[in-house]
């Protein structure tokens, strides 16, 4: 397992932007792949974002694709979501994990604290 400190995050008005980080403990995060899920009150956690473990491969939800961006570096232990264009949607308690390349948050073993996004209209 590793341990997954989230930053980023916040109150934002729509159109902007925002860049959330998770900074991953241990030597084997290389070896993982990451994911980015939210939830909003209410709702299920859902899928938003994933990337395999060298980077080379990524998979969007559609609501987000196109508007974020997911990417890593494993010299720094570190996976990252780029949000831009946030709508008021968007609002949620974001999450990262790591586990396998796949969209069903049960396939991911290791999971952050979460970091709220807020996005006002």
């Amino acid at each position: 397992q590793v341990q997954l400190v989230k930053s980023g995050g916040g109150l934002v008005q729509a159109g902007g932007s925002l860049r959330l980080s998770c900074a991953a403990s241990g030597r084997t995060f290389s070896s993982y792949t990451m994911g980015w899920f939210r939830q909003a009150p209410g709702k299920e956690r859902e899928f938003v974002a994933v990337i395999g473990q060298s980077g080379g491969s990524t998979a969007y939800a559609d609501s987000v694709e196109g508007r974020f961006t997911i990417s890593r570096d494993n010299a720094k232990n570190t996976v990252y979501l780029q949000i831009n264009s946030l709508k008021p949607e968007d609002t949620a308690v974001y999450y990262c994990a790591a586990g396998r390349y796949s969209g069903d948050p049960a396939d991911f073993s290791s999971w952050g604290q979460g970091t709220q996004v807020t996005v006002s209209s």
